[in-house]
């Protein structure tokens, strides 16, 4: 099943089940800035415990790879899941929206995008490249995910809420990536 596919199955569920989401990620760093190919589509997810039944139910064997254990603990621990559709191996990876400020923040700033003519919830331009930024930070430096950052700044531009990414790189503690994607951008 193809990502487009995949999401256009996914979200629908997740709406009916009162999940609300937010498509993060390199997904959202291709959409606002320079596409690239990724294995994986994220969602920044709201997990009631009573909705992990029918989530379990609506991603059913032998289509799909949801593990009630993995759930569970992503919920305990606020760290994330996955489903996997066993046709392709395509794969969504839910991240459980913490109490973390950063995180209240951004999923409070999420946006309507259209995707394939539908409407999805996403990620706005500057928390996706401030999210790139601390991914970057965490794996020690990450070209990939410092250069998504640099495209989704590149194509967003003077559309950006600069203010609102300096505050937060600051806090953050990537001030110094973006800085280094500040002065390697390409302005037209």
């Amino acid at each position: 099943m193809p990502q487009q596919q995949l999401l256009e199955k996914v979200v629908p569920i997740l709406e009916s089940l009162g999940i609300d989401y937010m498509i993060t990620g390199s997904i959202a760093s291709s959409l606002q800035g320079q596409p690239r190919s990724t294995h994986d589509i994220d969602l920044v997810v709201t997990l009631p415990p009573q909705a992990v039944q029918p989530l379990l139910a609506a991603f059913p064997l032998p289509g799909f790879l949801l593990q009630e254990e993995g759930i569970r603990s992503a919920l305990r621990d606020q760290s994330m899941f996955n489903l996997l559709a066993l046709a392709d191996g395509e794969e969504v990876d839910f991240w459980m929206l913490t109490q973390e400020p950063f995180d209240q923040a951004r999923f409070a700033r999420k946006r309507i995008v259209d995707i394939g003519g539908k409407p999805y919830k996403m990620s706005s331009p500057e928390d996706t490249i401030l999210v790139k930024l601390r991914w970057a930070k965490l794996s020690g430096g990450s070209e990939k995910q410092i250069k998504d950052a640099l495209r989704v700044f590149e194509v967003q531009g003077n559309r950006l809420d600069l203010d609102y990414i300096n505050q937060w790189a600051d806090r953050l503690g990537v001030e110094d990536y973006w800085k280094q994607i500040q002065d390697e951008a390409v302005q037209p």
